[in-house]
């Protein structure tokens, strides 16, 4: 209730471009105030996120500054920890980072992956999109089909979640596998159908980048 409110008041206030971090709002409260943020022509983050970054220029959220650097990589992410994981592996191999944003892992979030790469797909500072998914829902097949039909950058994709079993939640609120759907499998399936590069582990991310760039 609470959360709710105050995303709502954000938007009452003029607020363009709200960031919610909290973890654990209620689905519908996450929908009503999505709905209103709209009806105020703003824009949401999240909820259960950890913010955005572009290196040494901006940071809204809670993503630990240090292990960021200032490049032309692009990072999208389900998962936090990944986010860091991944942009730390990053950084140690010399490639930095134009912008990393973090959408939330909850069943409903405010920006999802198309919105995002179609905003990357336009920054001239960003060359390469690393897109950070993880199971359940379908919100990587949906990115797939959108990278295919959209996107001119080069994409790598990374998934979590490959051991998951059917049913179980794992971290998230969103990431559950329910019977054949929302599995690993399918999304990286996806992904390589439509021609996009699936690191199998996070530190080949790095390497792949590299190839793409000679």
């Amino acid at each position: 209730m609470f959360a709710k409110d105050a995303i709502m008041e954000a938007a009452d206030g003029g607020i363009k471009m709200i960031i919610c971090i909290t973890e654990g709002i209620p689905t519908l409260d996450v929908i009503a105030a999505y709905s209103y943020v709209q009806q105020k022509k703003a824009i949401l983050l999240g909820p259960n996120c950890p913010g955005l970054i572009s290196p040494e220029e901006s940071l809204v959220g809670i993503m630990p500054a240090h292990i960021f650097s200032p490049g032309h990589t692009g990072v999208i992410s389900r998962s936090g920890t990944l986010t860091y994981e991944v942009v730390h592996q990053l950084t140690l191999n010399g490639i930095g980072q134009s912008t990393a944003i973090g959408i939330g892992g909850d069943p409903v979030s405010g920006l999802y992956y198309q919105e995002l790469l179609a905003m990357f797909e336009k920054d001239p500072n960003t060359s390469t999109i690393v897109l950070i998914g993880e199971i359940g829902g379908d919100a990587e097949e949906r990115a797939a089909a959108y990278i295919k039909a959209n996107i001119s950058k080069p994409v790598v994709a990374f998934i979590a979640g490959r051991s998951a079993p059917p049913g179980k939640q794992m971290g998230h609120a969103g990431a559950i596998i329910s019977k054949s759907a929302g599995t690993a499998e399918e999304k990286i399936r996806a992904f390589e159908e439509a021609g996009i590069t699936v690191a199998k582990e996070t530190s080949e991310i790095p390497q792949i980048i590299a190839s793409i760039a000679k």
